[in-house]
């Protein structure tokens, strides 16, 4: 079910380590990130780079690839998107009917103006990744969190100024392939959820039965992912909290010689990490995927990378993976993750909008 919005609308900005704000379409970051008004030259200058090393010489064949992946979701749990059009959506989430921004809803909305106009919460103002936006609330005010359950976890709701509610639901269908995953490979498995926002993913693994290392830089996020956990009655699960620059942290890992069996990574695309770090999606996750496969588990299960609002081809990424895993096996699928409109009942297929790209690389 995703796109960061990083998440509705926008993007996801995690720093190297998490930290994020996505931009249109997943920013998540729990308070906004300050850009100087300098240039991209000066920001190198004055911010310190994340820690770096060189690309590993790979050889052997590519994996088989499956290209192209459209990953839909008609919803699962407390969401699905009721109707979109004329720039924004108009989704369930649990008892609350809510309009976002959305750009790439170019059609007109299939349902009446009615319908849209009895909603409990509107996403109104400044909509740019700096986190300005405020909502409205037609009916009631209405309290910050809410109570949300997708696939068996419980967790919390919330209006942000980034229009992000706290979860970005397309990725469910990465969860569910990881939940299964999990509960069918006969050990317990350890996975590695990096720029991991709110922790929906990593309760649903660690419900699974998996060893999880939950990473973000944002310590509001970890938060707000514990209260999560606590919410679910989930706090004797094993899942490490880490809030660290994510660049960092795994090349930690792979100097100790640490390895998953997967790897769940949401960069975004535009970042700073807890100390000033920073990151460019394109220059830096050629080496951030290069660091996973080494910290990958002879017997992986997966490396999942999603991209939200980046402009660039699946392709771009899908020849990426390919290249990072050669001498692997298995295959790498590449697409779109897509949410279909669900209409007011939940179950009316609709049309399909799209959220993010991603790659997988699983073992066959």
């Amino acid at each position: 079910m995703k796109q960061r919005e990083r998440r509705p609308g926008q993007k996801k900005t995690s720093g190297p380590a998490g930290e994020s704000s996505r931009d249109d379409r997943a920013g998540r970051s729990l308070k906004p990130v300050v850009r100087p008004a300098a240039t991209r030259d000066t920001v190198r200058e004055t911010a310190p780079a994340a820690v770096s090393r060189p690309l590993m010489a790979r050889s052997g064949n590519r994996p088989a690839e499956r290209v192209p992946v459209i990953l839909e979701s008609l919803g699962a749990g407390d969401f699905h998107l009721i109707d979109s059009g004329d720039g924004q959506k108009l989704e369930q989430y649990g008892p609350y009917r809510i309009i976002r921004p959305e750009a790439q809803a170019l059609w007109r909305p299939s349902l009446a103006p009615q319908i849209w106009e009895k909603v409990d919460a509107v996403f109104t103002g400044d909509t740019d990744e700096e986190g300005t936006g405020r909502w409205r609330f037609p009916k009631a005010a209405l309290g910050e969190t809410w109570p949300l359950n997708l696939l068996g976890v419980d967790f919390l709701g919330r209006f942000t100024s980034f229009r992000h509610v706290g979860v970005f639901p397309e990725q469910i269908v990465h969860w569910s392939w990881m939940k299964e995953a999990v509960e069918n490979a006969g050990r317990p498995l350890k996975v590695l959820n990096l720029f991991g926002y709110t922790g929906v993913a990593s309760l649903v693994a660690a419900a699974a039965g998996a060893e999880v290392t939950h990473v973000d830089a944002s310590k509001k996020a970890i938060g707000w992912a514990r209260e999560n956990q606590a919410l679910g009655r989930m706090e004797k699960l094993p899942i490490r909290w880490i809030c660290e620059d994510a660049m960092k942290f795994i090349l930690r890992e792979e100097r100790r010689g640490s390895q998953y069996d997967i790897i769940l990574t949401d960069p975004p695309k535009f970042g700073r990490g807890p100390n000033g770090e920073v990151w460019h999606l394109f220059e830096h996750l050629p080496l951030m995927l290069d660091v996973c496969r080494e910290i990958l588990s002879p017997k992986a299960a997966g490396l999942v990378l999603t991209a939200y609002s980046i402009r660039a081809s699946f392709y771009s990424i899908h020849e990426l993976m390919r290249e990072t895993m050669r001498g692997a096996g298995g295959a790498v699928e590449s697409g779109e993750l897509v949410i279909r409109e669900a209409g007011l009942d939940g179950k009316t297929p609709g049309r399909a909008l799209s959220t993010s790209l991603f790659s997988r690389w699983v073992p066959k």
